[in-house]
């Protein structure tokens, strides 16, 4: 009798307190909102990617890899800057970033005249809360050797809203 009062009180207390996190917990963003990808060509050997991160919300450094598709070309090593450093409960002392971020990519290109870029990331949200590995990707139109940088294509363009 004691084990089933005692039963009770303790489930009573854990749904009170799942009752109250899920109240207090705020809305978390979709990965695609939360780290914005988007990425162009500046001219026929390097593609700029940039992330725009939401407030309340940063990407890990060295979560960060990019790769196109075999047929397209490849992309050296990214031109990353550095990062804030964070003591993190998950990850331990690492780098991160906040708000825009724009890294530079070298790139060499195959036959063709679109490349579809990767981006491998993973963040969090200040709320505690640690968003999977998530990949994005972009398609780009190559260039004329010597034209001037192409358009910024977002990965997930925003939707249109008629009324704000």
């Amino acid at each position: 009798m004691r084990a089933s009062v005692a039963r009770q009180a303790v489930c009573a207390a854990a749904l009170a307190w799942a009752t109250l996190a899920f109240a207090a917990d705020p809305k978390l963003l979709p990965p695609e909102e939360a780290f914005r990808f988007s990425a162009r060509m500046l001219d026929d050997k390097t593609i700029e990617a940039r992330f725009s991160v939401a407030d309340g919300y940063y990407l890990y450094r060295d979560k960060l890899a990019f790769a196109v598709d075999p047929s397209g070309g490849s992309v050296g090593a990214p031109a990353l800057p550095a990062g804030k450093v964070k003591e993190d409960p998950f990850f331990g002392k690492v780098e991160t970033y906040r708000g825009e971020l724009v890294v530079t990519l070298p790139f060499s290109a195959a036959a063709g005249k679109t490349v579809v870029l990767a981006a491998d990331s993973q963040g969090c949200a200040d709320a505690g809360v640690c968003y999977p590995a998530f990949r994005q990707k972009v398609t780009l139109a190559l260039p004329a050797p010597g034209k001037g940088p192409g358009p910024l294509v977002e990965a997930h363009p925003r939707k249109k809203q008629w009324f704000n």
